[in-house]
Protein backbone atom coordinates (compact mmCIF):
# COMPACT_ATOMS: atom_id res chain seq x y z
CA UNK A 1 0.00 0.00 0.00
CA UNK A 2 1.88 2.87 -1.53
CA UNK A 3 1.46 6.74 0.69
CA UNK A 4 2.60 9.71 -0.91
CA UNK A 5 2.78 12.71 0.81
CA UNK A 6 1.86 16.30 -1.12
CA UNK A 7 4.72 18.49 -0.97
CA UNK A 8 4.07 21.90 0.57
CA UNK A 9 2.96 24.52 -1.61
CA UNK A 10 5.30 26.63 -3.53
CA UNK A 11 6.03 29.70 -1.14
CA UNK A 12 5.01 28.62 2.15
CA UNK A 13 8.06 28.63 3.60
CA UNK A 14 7.41 32.80 3.18
CA UNK A 15 3.78 33.27 4.29
CA UNK A 16 4.73 31.46 7.46
CA UNK A 17 6.75 34.66 8.40
CA UNK A 18 8.90 34.36 11.48
CA UNK A 19 8.32 31.22 13.64
CA UNK A 20 9.16 30.40 16.83
CA UNK A 21 9.73 26.54 17.49
CA UNK A 22 8.71 25.70 21.34
CA UNK A 23 11.01 23.53 22.98
CA UNK A 24 12.44 21.89 26.48
CA UNK A 25 10.18 22.78 29.00
CA UNK A 26 10.30 21.52 32.61
CA UNK A 27 8.22 18.16 31.90
CA UNK A 28 10.15 14.67 32.04
CA UNK A 29 10.55 15.09 28.74
CA UNK A 30 12.47 17.66 28.38
CA UNK A 31 15.97 16.42 26.98
CA UNK A 32 13.70 14.53 24.02
CA UNK A 33 12.15 17.62 23.63
CA UNK A 34 15.37 19.80 23.24
CA UNK A 35 16.76 17.31 20.85
CA UNK A 36 13.29 17.37 18.71
CA UNK A 37 13.46 21.07 18.72
CA UNK A 38 17.33 21.26 17.41
CA UNK A 39 16.06 19.19 14.89
CA UNK A 40 12.41 20.70 13.97
CA UNK A 41 14.65 24.29 13.83
CA UNK A 42 17.43 23.35 11.69
CA UNK A 43 14.96 21.64 9.32
CA UNK A 44 12.95 24.89 9.32
CA UNK A 45 15.85 27.07 8.11
CA UNK A 46 17.07 24.45 5.56
CA UNK A 47 13.48 25.39 4.30
CA UNK A 48 13.64 28.95 4.12
CA UNK A 49 11.54 29.81 6.89
CA UNK A 50 13.01 32.56 9.58
CA UNK A 51 12.79 30.33 12.53
CA UNK A 52 13.96 30.65 15.97
CA UNK A 53 13.83 28.59 18.79
CA UNK A 54 12.52 29.37 22.60
CA UNK A 55 13.37 26.77 25.42
CA UNK A 56 10.35 27.60 27.41
CA UNK A 57 10.87 27.25 31.02
CA UNK A 58 8.96 28.92 34.03
CA UNK A 59 7.29 32.07 33.55
CA UNK A 60 5.46 30.71 30.11
CA UNK A 61 2.78 33.10 29.75
CA UNK A 62 5.26 36.15 30.15
CA UNK A 63 7.68 34.68 27.84
CA UNK A 64 4.77 34.09 24.95
CA UNK A 65 3.04 37.20 25.37
CA UNK A 66 6.02 39.01 24.80
CA UNK A 67 6.58 36.70 21.88
CA UNK A 68 7.65 38.21 19.00
CA UNK A 69 6.44 35.94 15.87
CA UNK A 70 3.55 35.30 13.35
CA UNK A 71 3.40 31.36 14.55
CA UNK A 72 4.57 28.67 16.67
CA UNK A 73 5.88 24.87 15.99
CA UNK A 74 5.27 23.50 19.12
CA UNK A 75 7.76 20.39 20.16
CA UNK A 76 7.07 20.51 23.98
CA UNK A 77 6.56 16.92 24.99
CA UNK A 78 5.11 15.78 27.68
CA UNK A 79 3.18 17.72 30.76
CA UNK A 80 3.07 21.81 30.53
CA UNK A 81 3.66 21.54 26.37
CA UNK A 82 1.36 18.65 25.02
CA UNK A 83 -1.57 18.56 27.35
CA UNK A 84 -3.51 21.46 26.19
CA UNK A 85 -1.79 23.75 28.53
CA UNK A 86 0.91 25.86 25.95
CA UNK A 87 -2.29 25.84 23.37
CA UNK A 88 -4.77 27.89 25.85
CA UNK A 89 -2.11 30.00 25.85
CA UNK A 90 -1.58 30.89 22.55
CA UNK A 91 -5.02 30.49 21.25
CA UNK A 92 -5.77 33.34 24.12
CA UNK A 93 -2.73 35.46 22.27
CA UNK A 94 -4.35 34.86 18.92
CA UNK A 95 -1.12 33.02 17.99
CA UNK A 96 -1.20 30.18 15.08
CA UNK A 97 0.34 26.68 16.68
CA UNK A 98 0.60 23.56 15.34
CA UNK A 99 -0.95 20.61 16.57
CA UNK A 100 -4.40 19.77 17.39
CA UNK A 101 -6.74 22.18 19.90
CA UNK A 102 -7.02 21.75 23.72
CA UNK A 103 -9.59 19.81 24.82
CA UNK A 104 -8.05 16.82 22.20
CA UNK A 105 -4.32 17.56 23.60
CA UNK A 106 -6.13 17.46 27.39
CA UNK A 107 -7.41 14.18 26.48
CA UNK A 108 -4.93 12.30 25.29
CA UNK A 109 -2.16 13.43 27.83
CA UNK A 110 -4.29 11.17 30.26
CA UNK A 111 -4.13 7.81 28.94
CA UNK A 112 -6.62 6.49 31.38
CA UNK A 113 -9.54 8.94 29.88
CA UNK A 114 -8.20 8.23 26.30
CA UNK A 115 -8.84 4.51 26.98
CA UNK A 116 -12.12 5.06 28.03
CA UNK A 117 -13.00 7.30 24.95
CA UNK A 118 -11.49 4.42 23.00
CA UNK A 119 -13.61 1.55 24.02
CA UNK A 120 -16.53 3.77 24.00
CA UNK A 121 -16.14 4.43 20.55
CA UNK A 122 -15.37 0.60 19.85
CA UNK A 123 -11.79 0.97 19.03
CA UNK A 124 -10.05 -1.78 20.55
CA UNK A 125 -7.02 -0.91 23.35
CA UNK A 126 -6.24 -3.44 26.14
CA UNK A 127 -8.25 -3.81 29.71
CA UNK A 128 -6.22 -2.15 32.09
CA UNK A 129 -6.98 -1.04 35.97
CA UNK A 130 -6.31 1.95 38.21
CA UNK A 131 -4.06 1.43 41.10
CA UNK A 132 -4.72 4.31 43.39
CA UNK A 133 -3.51 2.35 45.94
CA UNK A 134 -2.03 -0.86 47.37
CA UNK A 135 -5.40 -2.36 47.70
CA UNK A 136 -5.57 -1.65 44.19
CA UNK A 137 -2.59 -3.60 43.53
CA UNK A 138 -4.18 -6.85 45.51
CA UNK A 139 -7.01 -6.45 43.69
CA UNK A 140 -5.15 -6.79 40.61
CA UNK A 141 -3.38 -9.92 41.38
CA UNK A 142 -6.12 -11.38 42.26
CA UNK A 143 -8.65 -10.46 40.05
CA UNK A 144 -7.16 -8.77 36.77
CA UNK A 145 -4.30 -11.28 36.37
CA UNK A 146 -0.35 -10.69 35.08
CA UNK A 147 1.49 -10.04 32.93
CA UNK A 148 0.60 -6.48 32.57
CA UNK A 149 2.01 -2.78 31.72
CA UNK A 150 2.68 -0.36 34.82
CA UNK A 151 2.26 3.03 33.59
CA UNK A 152 2.17 6.29 34.57
CA UNK A 153 -1.41 8.05 33.44
CA UNK A 154 0.27 11.44 32.56
CA UNK A 155 3.91 10.41 31.21
CA UNK A 156 5.44 10.08 27.51
CA UNK A 157 8.34 8.43 26.10
CA UNK A 158 8.08 5.21 28.17
CA UNK A 159 9.11 7.37 30.84
CA UNK A 160 8.04 5.17 34.46
CA UNK A 161 7.27 2.40 32.63
CA UNK A 162 7.56 -1.14 33.68
CA UNK A 163 6.68 -4.63 32.46
CA UNK A 164 4.89 -6.63 35.36
CA UNK A 165 5.83 -10.67 34.83
CA UNK A 166 5.65 -11.84 38.59
CA UNK A 167 3.74 -10.70 41.62
CA UNK A 168 6.73 -9.99 43.36
CA UNK A 169 7.82 -7.08 40.63
CA UNK A 170 4.28 -5.26 41.18
CA UNK A 171 4.63 -3.29 44.10
CA UNK A 172 8.57 -2.01 42.94
CA UNK A 173 7.04 -1.09 39.57
CA UNK A 174 3.73 0.82 40.99
CA UNK A 175 5.84 2.71 43.78
CA UNK A 176 8.77 3.67 40.86
CA UNK A 177 5.82 4.76 38.29
CA UNK A 178 3.81 6.59 41.44
CA UNK A 179 6.96 9.44 41.16
CA UNK A 180 5.36 10.67 38.26
CA UNK A 181 1.13 10.77 39.81
CA UNK A 182 -1.23 8.70 38.85
CA UNK A 183 -0.47 5.08 37.59
CA UNK A 184 -2.74 2.23 36.18
CA UNK A 185 -1.73 -1.19 34.64
CA UNK A 186 -2.64 -2.05 31.39
CA UNK A 187 -2.91 -5.96 29.91
CA UNK A 188 0.14 -7.18 28.49
CA UNK A 189 -0.03 -7.69 24.76
CA UNK A 190 2.33 -10.22 23.60
CA UNK A 191 2.87 -9.53 19.63
CA UNK A 192 4.56 -6.86 17.53
CA UNK A 193 4.08 -3.27 17.82
CA UNK A 194 3.54 -0.76 15.39
CA UNK A 195 3.12 2.86 15.26
CA UNK A 196 1.07 5.42 12.62
CA UNK A 197 1.87 8.63 12.10
CA UNK A 198 -0.16 11.13 10.66
CA UNK A 199 -0.37 14.88 9.07
CA UNK A 200 -3.62 16.05 8.36
CA UNK A 201 -6.02 13.60 6.93
CA UNK A 202 -3.05 11.33 5.68
CA UNK A 203 -2.06 8.55 7.44
CA UNK A 204 2.01 7.41 6.83
CA UNK A 205 3.39 4.23 6.32
CA UNK A 206 3.27 2.45 9.34
CA UNK A 207 6.36 0.69 11.18
CA UNK A 208 7.16 -1.67 13.08
CA UNK A 209 9.54 -1.49 15.89
CA UNK A 210 11.28 -4.44 17.43
CA UNK A 211 14.12 -4.38 20.24
CA UNK A 212 16.28 -7.11 22.21
CA UNK A 213 15.36 -4.96 25.43
CA UNK A 214 12.23 -5.68 27.06
CA UNK A 215 10.06 -3.99 25.13
CA UNK A 216 10.07 -0.34 23.42
CA UNK A 217 11.43 1.45 26.12
CA UNK A 218 13.63 5.11 26.88
CA UNK A 219 16.57 3.74 25.43
CA UNK A 220 15.59 1.95 22.90
CA UNK A 221 13.58 4.84 21.50
CA UNK A 222 16.12 7.54 21.74
CA UNK A 223 19.68 5.87 22.58
CA UNK A 224 20.14 2.55 21.57
CA UNK A 225 21.54 1.42 17.89
CA UNK A 226 19.89 -2.26 17.51
CA UNK A 227 16.47 -1.09 17.66
CA UNK A 228 15.00 -2.53 14.15
CA UNK A 229 12.47 -0.29 12.11
CA UNK A 230 10.58 -1.98 9.38
CA UNK A 231 9.06 1.05 6.76
CA UNK A 232 6.96 -0.10 5.02
CA UNK A 233 5.54 -2.73 7.90
CA UNK A 234 5.51 -5.53 5.92
CA UNK A 235 1.90 -6.20 6.77
CA UNK A 236 -0.69 -7.15 3.92
CA UNK A 237 -2.63 -4.35 2.57
CA UNK A 238 -5.64 -5.55 3.98
CA UNK A 239 -4.20 -5.64 7.34
CA UNK A 240 -2.92 -1.80 6.74
CA UNK A 241 -6.19 -0.90 5.82
CA UNK A 242 -7.44 -2.07 9.26
CA UNK A 243 -5.21 -0.57 11.37
CA UNK A 244 -5.78 2.80 9.52
CA UNK A 245 -9.48 2.32 9.98
CA UNK A 246 -8.70 2.71 13.86
CA UNK A 247 -6.35 5.44 13.20
CA UNK A 248 -8.54 7.50 11.94
CA UNK A 249 -11.67 6.13 14.69
CA UNK A 250 -9.39 7.04 16.84
CA UNK A 251 -8.58 10.97 16.06
CA UNK A 252 -12.01 11.34 15.26
CA UNK A 253 -13.22 9.77 18.60
CA UNK A 254 -10.39 12.03 20.65
CA UNK A 255 -10.72 14.80 18.61
CA UNK A 256 -7.20 14.92 17.60
CA UNK A 257 -5.95 16.93 14.26
CA UNK A 258 -2.94 18.27 12.52
CA UNK A 259 -0.06 15.75 13.18
CA UNK A 260 0.96 13.14 15.66
CA UNK A 261 1.41 9.58 16.32
CA UNK A 262 -0.90 6.77 16.82
CA UNK A 263 0.61 3.63 18.64
CA UNK A 264 -0.50 -0.03 18.31
CA UNK A 265 -0.08 -3.44 19.12
CA UNK A 266 -0.94 -6.84 17.31
CA UNK A 267 -1.06 -9.83 18.68
CA UNK A 268 -0.73 -13.54 18.01
CA UNK A 269 -3.97 -14.41 16.35
CA UNK A 270 -3.59 -10.87 14.19
CA UNK A 271 -6.07 -8.61 16.43
CA UNK A 272 -4.71 -4.97 16.82
CA UNK A 273 -5.41 -2.49 19.40
CA UNK A 274 -4.50 1.32 20.16
CA UNK A 275 -2.20 2.01 23.03
CA UNK A 276 -2.17 5.57 22.60
CA UNK A 277 -2.53 8.59 21.11
CA UNK A 278 0.90 11.15 20.61
CA UNK A 279 0.35 15.09 19.89
CA UNK A 280 3.65 15.92 20.34
CA UNK A 281 5.36 13.41 18.58
CA UNK A 282 9.55 12.77 18.77
CA UNK A 283 11.40 14.55 16.04
CA UNK A 284 15.04 13.59 16.96
CA UNK A 285 17.01 11.41 14.39
CA UNK A 286 15.57 8.46 16.13
CA UNK A 287 12.34 9.20 15.88
CA UNK A 288 9.06 7.54 13.83
CA UNK A 289 7.18 10.95 12.12
CA UNK A 290 10.47 11.90 10.09
CA UNK A 291 11.21 8.06 9.41
CA UNK A 292 7.54 7.90 7.99
CA UNK A 293 7.43 10.74 6.31
CA UNK A 294 10.66 9.96 4.19
CA UNK A 295 8.76 6.75 3.22
CA UNK A 296 6.04 8.83 1.73
CA UNK A 297 8.35 11.49 -0.27
CA UNK A 298 9.41 13.56 2.13
CA UNK A 299 12.49 15.00 3.85
CA UNK A 300 12.63 17.01 7.27
CA UNK A 301 12.71 20.10 5.68
CA UNK A 302 9.63 19.30 3.75
CA UNK A 303 8.25 17.51 6.25
CA UNK A 304 7.83 20.26 9.01
CA UNK A 305 6.82 22.86 6.18
CA UNK A 306 4.12 20.67 5.53
CA UNK A 307 3.43 20.33 9.41
CA UNK A 308 3.80 24.24 9.75
CA UNK A 309 1.65 24.88 6.42
CA UNK A 310 -1.55 23.69 8.92
CA UNK A 311 -1.29 27.14 10.35
CA UNK A 312 -1.99 29.19 7.17
CA UNK A 313 -5.53 30.58 6.91
CA UNK A 314 -6.87 28.12 9.66
CA UNK A 315 -9.01 29.78 12.05
CA UNK A 316 -7.43 28.40 15.65
CA UNK A 317 -10.60 26.23 17.33
CA UNK A 318 -10.88 24.19 20.30
CA UNK A 319 -11.40 20.73 18.87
Amino acid sequence: MTVQLQKPSPGTAQRCGRVAVLMGGDSAEREVSLNSGDAVLQALLDAGVDAFALDLRGHAFHQLAELEADRVFNVLHGRGGEDGTIRAVLDFLGMPSTGCGVCAAALTMDKVLTKKVLRCSGVATPDFIELHDEADCDRLLNDFGLPVFIKPTLEGSSIGMMPVHEAEQLFPAWRAARHYGAVFAERFIDGAEYTAGFIGDTVLPLIRLETPRDFYDYEAKYLADDTIYTCPSGLADDQVAEIEDSVRRSLAATGVSGWGRVDLMRDGEGRHYVIEINTVPGMTDHSLIPMAAREAGLEMPELVLKILESTLGREDSDV
